[in-house]
């Protein structure tokens, strides 16, 4: 490859990470060609943008951005694929869905929420990792019901009232 191409690559793969808010390390060497296929069907449905890089591409555009990425070097050995995503943890619930027989793809690490979790025993964390939108629609909830409750009170006194003046007015003295 030559040098002007690599370039192009590494600015591309750059690109890539700035857009998306987490990316997953994986590796899927031991995928035959139809089980890639399905796996590359299956990220597109789930809006997971999947690439295989070279490692020394991508530590090259990692050490260009602004964000310290050093805690993922050590893992990048032998074949890489990344996983895209804004949803934090849908790559996650995609590996464990498609690891269903083998452990593959294999997780190496991720990268979510600006936090760094290398291995694949940090799964099944990840598949519990809440987006920033999913913790903004609990708090909200949390702040509504008590609103919640105390409209329903009044609500329903309103209705009891209604009924005992309705009865009251309707009796004869």
């Amino acid at each position: 490859m030559k040098k002007e191409d690599k370039s192009t690559v590494i600015e591309q793969i750059a690109s890539v990470i700035g857009e998306y808010g987490c990316f997953y390390v994986t590796d899927i060497t031991a995928l035959n060609a139809a089980t890639t296929s399905a796996l590359r069907r299956s990220c597109f449905k789930e809006g997971i943008k999947l690439m295989v890089v070279k490692n020394t591409l991508l530590t090259k555009a990692l050490d260009g951005l602004d964000t310290d990425y050093t805690p993922l070097y050590d893992v990048l050995k032998g074949n890489t694929a990344l996983m895209f995503s804004n949803v934090s943890n849908a790559p996650a619930k995609l590996i464990k869905a498609f690891r269903k027989d083998k452990d593959i793809p294999a997780l190496k690490a991720a990268y979510v929420e600006e936090s760094f979790y290398i291995g694949s025993d940090q799964l099944e964390t990840l598949i519990h990792v809440k987006s920033k939108n999913e913790l903004i629609g609990d708090v909200i909830a949390l702040l509504q019901s008590p609103a919640n409750n105390v409209v329903s009170a009044l609500q329903s006194g309103g209705n009891i009232l209604h009924g005992v003046l309705k009865t009251l007015g309707e009796r004869e003295n």
